[in-house]
């Protein structure tokens, strides 16, 4: 009965096996190399979603300080839709052809007929490069906040390590608080995490939303002309540590700084005659000093997220630090980073001792040891459970 019902010969039944065999290996081949296209395909359709979501949201949260299209509110909140903040370059076609002509003139086998084709292609290339400056500087002249050519990258000049994206969403995330030094309003944080009104999915919405304004190679004057407020810069990063300012204490080195000589008995009053600007603090921490360098990886050193709150909640609490105050917490971890090595590291146990140079006594006024400790104080935010 069994035999009627399939096939009688066993031949019969070999052969359909094959055929069913090979019907099936030649399905999961195909489906095998369309895979890509289809995956290309389902992401394609979940960032259009994201971004209409995050266009929803940014249209509803952000507008009001940033502006409808992101090119931002004078005097209110920087352009999110510029080239600047994705870090375009409008000098790099000529500065990479004229480094490239000057290569090739310092070979030794370069023939003096192509130095002198060298020398008038590069006279045409700067004469170039010095227009595109002139018409750059025209289109943003007067643009609040500035545009500088030879710095065209807001992740460069706030010495960010991180993708753009992470920088975008981690701004998002915990806010600036600093900020309502220089803007009529603080940059709040909007995830549910650090108390704001937004999942994190909805955040992730937004940064996709705010990441597909990136034109890459294609940005324009014009686009540079429609920014309608640019980030402030409140000091020169050059010009924040200067040799010829009185410092804390004078002549500490790499080779001589002895910190235990550092007497907080003496300094500590002395810095109490200081009111601390925070938005210098935040410019010596990003740019000056190149504290965010190591404090952005929590592998390193603590990270700047939080630095107040568990100096109040953990720091003070351990015996080694006894009888000391927040403000003398801090300027004893500046000064003398080798006294206490704080714990917590991600590894366990405490974090690598003699990472923080010991000298920016001698680096620092008591102005500069005020600002940072103010910028410091506004990273105060609750700690995990």
């Amino acid at each position: 009965m069994l035999q009627r019902l399939i096939f009688e010969r066993i031949e019969q039944r070999i052969l359909v096996g094959i055929v069913a065999f090979l019907a099936i290996m030649a399905l999961v081949g195909w489906l095998a190399i369309n895979e890509g296209g289809r995956m290309a395909a389902f992401e394609e359709q979940y960032n259009a979603r994201s971004i209409e979501r995050g266009a929803a949201l940014f249209n509803v949260n952000c507008t009001e300080c940033h502006g409808p299209d992101g090119r931002g509110g004078a005097g209110v909140a920087p352009a999110l839709n510029s080239p600047y903040l994705f870090g375009h370059d409008f000098l790099a076609e000529y500065d990479r052809e004229l480094i490239s002509l000057e290569q090739e003139r310092n070979n030794q086998d370069t023939t003096p007929e192509r130095v002198a084709e060298i020398d008038a292609r590069v006279q045409v290339l700067q004469n170039d490069r010095q227009n595109m400056i002139n018409q750059i500087d025209t289109v943003v002249s007067n643009k609040p906040g500035g545009y500088d050519p030879e710095h065209p990258s807001r992740l460069d000049d706030l010495a960010w390590a991180g993708s753009l994206r992470a920088f975008v969403l981690t701004t998002l995330i915990h806010g600036r608080p600093v900020s309502a030094n220089y803007w009529p309003r603080p940059m709040s944080a909007w995830s549910q995490t650090a108390g704001g009104p937004l999942r994190m999915d909805q955040l992730e919405d937004i940064v996709t939303y705010i990441m597909n304004w990136d034109k890459g190679d294609a940005w324009t004057l014009e686009d540079l002309a429609a920014v309608n407020q640019f980030p402030i810069k409140p000091v020169d990063p050059s010009t924040v540590v200067a040799s010829d300012r009185q410092v804390i204490v004078p002549g500490l080195t790499d080779a001589n700084a002895n910190p235990d000589q550092l007497d907080f008995s003496v300094i500590m009053p002395e810095l109490a005659n200081y009111t601390g600007d925070p938005q210098n603090g935040q410019a010596l921490y990003n740019s000056g000093l190149a504290c965010a360098g190591c404090h952005l990886v929590a592998a390193t050193a603590p990270i700047l997220d939080g630095t107040w709150t568990r100096v109040q909640d953990v720091r003070l609490q351990d015996p080694a630090n006894a009888g000391l105050t927040g403000e003398e917490y801090l300027a004893h971890s500046i000064l003398h980073p080798n006294e206490y090595i704080a714990p917590g590291a991600p590894t366990g146990g405490n974090y690598p001792a003699s990472v923080m140079p010991p000298y920016f006594a001698s680096r620092l006024t008591y102005q500069d040891l005020a600002d940072l400790i103010a910028y410091l104080k506004t990273q105060d935010q609750p700690l995990p459970n």
